[in-house]
């Protein structure tokens, strides 16, 4: 600490509460991600928990609303107090769709959306909500009044003593409750949620995928074909919506209309989202339908779309004047409220009392910015530039950003750490950009994709004391040893898959019972001179943090070459442990066998 500055002052000059938060990602809409002040545009959110207390209470079948608001003004904002409030009460189930990337098959990708938002955790902790949602059609079948969690425990014991009949005899209890479902399997699907270990095929098959013919078998799941996705698609979006609808309203969110993309036949974003929304209205009885887009949106392209009438009853069914809801730009009191809310959770958190509310800011300034109107994201670019003690050195324009996503994985990293795709991709994108330079020794020439592997990540191309180097690299975070012996066995063939080094990239052991994975780590690293490199937090995060950033650059208002700037001056790459410790040779480096058995492991950071 500086001698000369207060903790306040000190604290003020190393954090800020504002930083990265002008735009709201996915992350922060279904995590907590900003203190919320819910006076600010609340004639639009009232409406919305007000027509989620009429489904609920089964005054209303459907409800359709629209929200327009120019760009910044606070759309996601809304959004995310619904998702916390849903959150909070329990009694509704959110699903928050943002991606349209293929308008052409808008109801499979629906469908998966869907699927996608009700893995997310619920009103309790660690629970998904397809979990939530298991339990309650236990309970009512059987009467009974046990937990998710306590269905998530349980399910081991059952399988113990049932094995694959036991999804199969839950069926059979709940179906009787549930005769207007035509397809029994979607309920066998939720029910296997509540299996720990069987939970992601199941919502991997609920999404209208394939699962592997041996795992459908075990499931009892028939996999549909291809062709069969988009026809069937809205089919089971009904039917999931009718079943969760008899515990839980379900409030489906569409954000993110306002693009330039056109389907086959010519029609934007928001108007085959449109079409897609009325046709949910129609066909599915107990949910609220929200749509967030700009005002030119919806006048120029829902309005102008044919049968327009029928729509546009639909998205603003609650509206006599048939117009959405506007959202309001800030006023000075807003401002106030806005920032001192912010700043009272902020030094809350750090345990420090300001000398006023609004330190460092000035009052008068925030009124005169009110005075502006500006917009939510507006104003929180404005505190961020100017949360500062004078003197303040400026950022650099990405480390807000990359502040933001470390601080998400700080709390969310284990949900990412078995992806292996995300991880490899953020080493791979941080070794692109050493491309040119000389690390342990290794001078990197390209990163290259591994023809026919399906395994090895990608190849590192360098040259090392004259000589050529190709170093494959593969990230294993799989605990099932099929997938770590099919991942070692193509690691280790050099010859068809041109590499002089192998390296595996791991953060826990391999199971005894592993033999064939075992023989193969045996044989990398003792005769082919490969290495396995632990993998740990405190080194990944950083490159996982800077790949997100690279993909929401535009969000961020940043360039491409802004990050790369960043992560050269930042030394972010060049100095991270885990990637000169795959660049290092390891047969000059001391190893350790932290899991118990005779594998050497390196450790990044260690000599």
């Amino acid at each position: 600490m500086n001698n000369s500055q207060s903790p306040i002052e000190e604290l003020i000059s190393n954090k800020n509460p504002f930083a990265g938060n002008t735009v709201v990602t996915t992350s922060q809409i279904w995590g907590k991600g900003f203190p919320d002040v819910p006076a600010i545009n609340a004639h639009a959110s009232n409406a919305i928990f007000e027509a989620i207390t009429q489904v609920h209470q089964k005054q209303r079948e459907t409800v359709g609303i629209t929200i327009t608001a120019e760009k910044g003004v606070g759309k996601s904002h809304l959004i995310s107090r619904i998702r916390q409030r849903l959150q909070a009460e329990g009694n509704g189930l959110f699903v928050y769709v943002n991606k349209y990337d293929h308008l052409n098959q808008i109801k499979y990708q629906f469908l998966e959306t869907i699927v996608s938002s009700l893995r997310a955790f619920g009103s309790s902790p660690g629970v998904m909500q397809w979990q939530e949602l298991a339990a309650a059609l236990i309970n009512e079948a059987k009467d009974w009044h046990y937990t998710p969690q306590q269905y998530i425990n349980k399910f081991p014991s059952w399988w113990e003593k049932y094995s694959r009949t036991t999804v199969e005899k839950l069926t059979n209890v709940v179906l009787p409750c549930k005769p207007h479902i035509n397809n029994p399997y979607i309920l066998k699907a939720i029910l296997w949620t509540i299996s720990a270990d069987h939970a992601i095929y199941a919502t991997h098959w609920l999404s209208g995928r394939e699962l592997a013919q041996e795992t459908a078998e075990l499931m009892g799941l028939p996999n549909s074909t291809r062709e069969d996705r988009e026809a069937e698609a809205l089919g089971t979006v009904r039917q999931i919506l009718d079943i969760t609808s008899n515990y839980k309203v379900p409030v489906i969110c569409f954000d993110e209309l306002d693009t330039i993309d056109v389907d086959d036949n010519g029609f934007t974003t928001a108007q085959v989202v449109a079409n897609l929304a009325k046709d949910v209205y129609n066909n599915i009885k107990g949910c609220v339908l929200l749509l967030a887009m700009y005002p030119e949106t919806w006048r120029d392209q829902v309005k102008t779309l044919p049968q327009t009438e029928g729509v546009i009853d639909r998205l603003v069914s609650e509206n006599p004047k048939r117009e959405p809801i506007t959202l309001n730009y800030l006023n000075s009191d807003d401002i106030v409220a806005v920032v001192s809310h912010w700043l009272q959770e902020f030094y809350q958190e750090h345990q420090q009392i300001p000398p006023h509310p609004l330190y460092p800011y000035e009052e008068s300034k925030l009124e005169a910015l009110g005075k502006q109107k500006p917009t939510v994201r507006g104003l929180l670019r404005w505190c961020a530039e100017n949360f500062k003690l004078p003197e303040q050195p400026e950022s650099h324009p990405v480390e807000d950003a990359y502040k933001q996503r470390l601080a998400y994985l700080d709390k969310n990293l284990e949900s990412h750490w078995t992806d292996k795709d995300f991880i490899a991709a953020a080493l791979k994108f941080n070794f692109a950009t050493l491309v040119g330079e000389t690390v342990e020794g290794v001078t990197l020439k390209e990163i290259t994709e591994v023809e026919a592997s399906g395994y090895i990540d990608f190849k590192i191309i360098g040259e090392e004391n004259g000589k050529p180097v190709k170093i494959g690299v593969a990230v294993i975070q799989q605990s099932a040893g099929n997938s770590i012996g099919a991942a070692l066995k193509r690691l280790v063939d050099y010859k068809q898959f041109d590499l002089t080094r192998g390296c595996l990239v791991r953060s826990d052991g391999i199971s005894a019972a592993a033999r064939r994975a075992r023989d193969n780590a045996d044989k990398l690293l003792r005769d082919q001179g490969g290495e396995w490199v632990l993998l740990r937090e405190e080194d990944i995060k950083p490159l996982l943090a800077i790949l997100m950033v690279n993909h929401e650059h535009q969000q961020h208002g940043l360039s491409p070459e802004q990050i790369q700037d960043f992560i050269v001056t930042q030394r972010l790459a060049l100095e991270n442990h885990l990637l000169k410790d795959i660049l290092s040779d390891p047969s000059g480096q001391q190893r350790s066998h932290i899991f118990g058995d005779d594998f050497p492991i390196s450790v990044p950071g260690t000599v």
